[in-house]
């Protein structure tokens, strides 16, 4: 069941488009990662989204009674505050009511990381804290839609698993569309990727999707040295590439099987280090679909 719907969506600064008639559709329930390169025009659908920038022209259909919680890109802080205070004070403003929103501030604190610093002033915070408060104020009133923007791009490696992996556990409940450069983590948190450039969508589907129509499969065969490789393709009448001890095989086309591949060797009775099949990463794809474009 889709909950946002968003056609023909343009923002225009001057003679410039900043989004040009952007359309997609959010299901309940998924998460869809927003890619692309700085300038791309994230921030400014994303902000169109949360109601803090008029679209120029285009249309955004929300599910009635929807709520929506945000985080920007570069959040701004309180720093005489403490964490408490400031998720207090973001859950107040999304119409909690006094009680209520000290007990559920403190349980969001703690549910993203931060139960050791909920009486510690924001101004001795680390970029990796002031993110996680952050997602914090983004979901303390339990929206059923969250928007974000860079979610974990200021954090540590650990810290992004971490996240991701909070994420993962409100995607139960909500849906999340959010805007990344950090392609590997996005391809663990997807349904739906949105690719934009210049302020358009270029490529949109989900992760299969996008993988079938780019990603170039190949099986992949290492051999001890370059000339048992060398031997391997001359009794091959497929497409291929070596690479020093390395074969790849496309299986694209007229392609081989795996099984196809594993019968060759078995007959010839070839010695090999390793064979498995690889697909092009997210990163990959990425930087093909927007040279392409």
């Amino acid at each position: 069941m889709s909950i946002v719907e968003v056609e023909r969506l343009t923002k225009r600064y001057g003679q410039e488009n900043a989004v040009e008639e952007l359309s997609f559709v959010l299901e309940k329930g998924t998460a869809t990662a927003l890619i692309g390169p700085n300038g791309a025009g994230k921030t400014t659908s994303l902000s169109m989204l949360a109601d803090l920038l008029s679209p120029s022209s285009g249309t955004i259909t929300m599910a009635e009674g929807l709520t929506i919680g945000f985080l920007p890109q570069h959040p701004q802080y309180f720093p005489w505050l403490t964490a408490l205070e400031f998720t207090e004070m973001a859950a107040r403003l999304s119409g909690i009511e006094s009680k209520k929103a000290k007990l559920q501030s403190t349980r969001t604190l703690e549910f993203v990381g931060l139960e050791a610093a909920v009486n510690k002033k924001i101004g001795a915070f680390s970029g990796g804290m002031k993110q996680r408060l952050g997602l914090a104020q983004a979901i303390v009133h339990q929206p059923k839609l969250l928007l974000l923007d860079e979610p974990i791009s200021a954090l540590d490696p650990t810290g992004r698993r971490e996240i991701m992996n909070l994420l993962k556990t409100l995607q139960q409940d909500t849906t999340i569309l959010y805007s990344t450069h950090i392609l590997n983590d996005a391809e663990e948190m997807t349904d739906q990727l949105l690719f934009m450039k210049e302020g358009r969508l270029i490529e949109q589907g989900s992760l299969n999707d996008v993988k079938n129509r780019h990603a170039a499969p190949q099986i992949r065969i290492r051999f001890p040295d370059h000339n048992q490789a060398a031997e391997f393709i001359g009794k091959l009448s497929w497409e291929h590439k070596i690479k020093g001890d390395t074969v790849f095989l496309p299986v694209y086309k007229n392609g081989p099987s795996m099984q196809q591949v594993l019968q060759i060797l078995a007959s010839e009775k070839q010695d090999i280090l390793g064979i498995d099949f690889q697909t092009a990463s997210l990163e990959e794809i990425f930087l093909k679909v927007v040279a392409a474009k």
